[in-house]
């Protein structure tokens, strides 16, 4: 496949979170008025749709190593547009999160199989170019997907933002159903085959220990995620169609930063970009404590630092993580992405409980996070000769 038609499908398919949980939460505080509910137990609209995709990653993996890419995508988007309409029909709270977990198990396809395809079709540098530039492209989505929920909020009822996300992934399907299939040399899929599978990875110690860590990292966006709804909305009295905007400005942050990773890394190594990363994401936390509090636009701000820089890290992390794998990769896409996103869901979890200051919770875990990267990467480039070659 062209370049160009690879990255545009390959962003369509690592889109489906930010699509799947940005869009409708401007209608979390109405959803929670209208049902007479808790914030917690409508958070778990978001919270069990993370734990249904993690767990689906694990299984969708390992079967496109053995049965190819495309026939599960293909599947798998179908179950999505299906669940999709059921959200936008559900009649109280208890469906929402039945429906919304039935979406996660279809939106897991496309974000386990779009990491093994960028890495069947493309080299390491090569690869890592490439996934800086869906970074880039991916980040319209949570910058743009929050003010449409807005303004369907503003013309439309909060159903229709499911309905549109089940018309988006019609076009995600029709784009996979006219891909070649990429995956060139499949290997068996019994039970024991693919437990051994996981098993070898877990042997794997550079793996595993760098794919937590950088699941670790992005626990502060995810906290943010679940968080917002309730800091500018509920705390800071924004409206939902101004939440959007300022909600997309962490989106746009993530963007420039996967840009800057791009233009960077084309000529110089990635290491000395992770260490400038990581101390910025410390900094940023610090920052958030200090003023976040303040109001809409120090919070704004402050989280702008913050996400930009785990734009700048995160093509660079995920390049590195893939790169200590060699065979397998479907298997190991899932693993990578199952462990990011079960990080995330227990972010989600610990941001839904009732803090006196959830903005300083997410202070607290970007500059944890920053400080932890920090501490590992030296320590790893100590210990592990060639761990960090991919970055080098």
């Amino acid at each position: 496949m062209p370049y160009i038609r690879t990255l545009l499908l390959l962003a369509l398919l690592a889109a489906f979170p930010p699509i799947s949980t940005d869009m409708y939460l401007p209608a979390l505080p109405r959803l929670q008025a209208a049902w007479g509910a808790e914030l917690a137990t409508v958070n778990l609209t978001l919270v069990l749709f993370f734990v249904c995709f993690s767990l689906a990653l694990l299984a969708y993996g390992p079967l496109s190593d053995s049965y190819g890419r495309r026939p599960l995508l293909l599947a798998g988007i179908a179950l999505y547009i299906a669940a999709s309409i059921l959200c936008g029909l559900a009649q109280g709270v208890g469906q929402l999160i039945a429906f919304r977990m039935l979406q996660a198990l279809g939106a897991a396809s496309g974000s386990a199989l779009s990491m093994a395809i960028a890495k069947d079709l493309f080299l390491a540098r090569e690869r890592q170019q490439l996934l800086a530039h869906l970074g880039v492209i991916v980040a319209l989505a949570p910058m743009l997907a929050p003010v449409l929920g807005g303004w369907v909020l503003k013309w439309l009822a909060w159903r229709w933002i499911f309905f549109i996300q089940a018309a988006w992934a019609v076009i995600a399907w029709v784009g996979v159903l006219r891909m070649p299939e990429p995956l060139q040399n499949k290997v068996p899929a019994t039970l024991g085959q693919v437990m051994g599978r996981y098993l070898g990875l877990f042997q794997n110690k550079r793996f595993i220990t760098l794919n937590l860590l950088m699941a670790l990292l992005m626990t502060p966006i995810f906290a943010f995620i679940a968080g917002s709804p309730a800091i500018y909305i509920s705390g800071f009295r924004v409206e939902a169609q101004m939440f959007g905007f300022y909600f997309g400005g962490n989106a746009l942050a993530m963007m420039l930063g996967a840009f800057t990773c791009s233009r960077l890394t084309r000529r110089r190594p990635g290491l000395p970009l992770l260490w400038v990363g990581f101390a910025g994401l410390t900094v940023g936390g610090l920052v958030i404590w200090l003023i976040g509090p303040r109001g809409p636009l120090p919070f704004a701000g402050s989280m702008f630092l913050v996400t930009y820089c785990l734009g700048l890290t995160r093509p660079l992390s995920h390049n590195l993580v893939l790169e200590q794998v060699s065979h397998d990769v479907g298997t190991a896409s899932s693993l990578m992405i199952f462990v990011y996103f079960v990080a995330g869901a227990a972010a989600m979890a610990a941001i839904s409980l009732d803090w006196s200051s959830r903005i300083r919770v997410i202070a607290l875990l970007a500059s944890g996070s920053g400080l932890l990267m920090l501490g590992a990467l030296h320590w790893i480039a100590r210990r592990w000769e060639g761990a960090l070659k991919a970055v080098q």
